[in-house]
C-alpha cells in the first residue's frame, strides 16, 4: 500500500512540475512537439531513476559512514552529470534523430532541478532503496505526463488563430497555469 501511495502522490498530488514547480525550463522549452516531449520524458525518467539509485547507494555507503553528508549536493550533482553524459552518448548512437530533436535540452538534464530534487527528497523523506526507486519512477512518470499533456495542448494551440499578444509563450504560461490548477484537484486523494 505504501508504494501505491508514493506512486499516486508523486504522479498526481505532488507532481514535480505542476505542484512543486521544479523542471520548468524543460517543461516550457521542450513542449512544442509531442514526440520531442516524449523523448525528453524518457531521457529524464532514465536519468532520474538511475541517479536516485546511485545517489542513495553513495549516501548510505560513503557519505553517512564517513560523516561527510555535507558534501551531498556536490556529490549528487557529479553523479547526475556523469549519468547525463552516458545518456547523451547512448542517444547519439541509438537515436540520432531524437538526439538532434532534444538539442540543447539534453545537456540541460544535468542542471534539471527535478533530478537533483528527487535525489534530495528521497533523503528528506527517509525512504529505503525500494521506496526511493518507486518515488523516482513515479516522479518521472508525473514529469512525463505533465510534459506530454502540455505538448499536446501546445500542438493544438498552434492550429488556432490567437490574438497577437497571446501567441507563443504567453498562451503557454496561461495553459501551464490551468494545467497546474487541474492537477490541484487531486490534492485531497492522499
Amino acid at each position: 500500500m505504501t508504494y501505491i501511495l508514493i506512486f499516486i502522490g508523486a504522479v498526481f498530488v505532488n507532481n514535480i512540475v505542476l505542484a512543486q514547480f521544479l523542471g520548468i525550463c524543460p517543461f516550457l522549452g521542450v513542449s512544442k512537439k509531442l514526440d520531442t516531449a516524449a523523448g525528453m520524458s524518457g531521457a529524464v525518467a532514465f536519468v532520474m531513476t538511475i541517479a536516485t539509485i546511485f545517489t542513495y547507494i553513495i549516501r548510505k555507503a560513503v557519505l553517512e559512514p564517513f560523516q561527510i553528508t555535507f558534501l551531498q549536493t556536490i556529490v549528487f550533482i557529479l553523479i547526475i552529470a556523469c549519468l547525463v553524459q552516458l545518456v547523451e552518448i547512448i542517444l547519439k548512437k541509438i537515436s540520432p534523430v531524437l538526439y538532434q530533436a532534444l538539442g540543447v535540452f539534453l545537456p540541460l538534464i544535468t542542471t534539471n532541478c527535478t533530478i537533483l530534487g528527487v535525489a534530495i527528497m528521497v533523503v528528506q523523506k527517509n525512504f529505503n532503496l525500494a521506496e526511493s526507486v518507486v518515488f523516482a519512477v513515479s516522479t518521472a512518470i508525473g514529469f512525463g505526463l505533465a510534459l506530454v499533456l502540455f505538448a499536446g495542448i501546445r500542438e493544438q494551440l498552434g492550429m488556432l488563430k490567437l490574438p497577437k499578444g497571446m501567441e507563443g509563450m504567453p498562451i503557454a504560461l496561461v495553459v501551464a497555469g490551468l494545467l497546474a490548477m487541474a492537477f490541484m484537484g487531486f490534492s485531497g486523494i492522499i
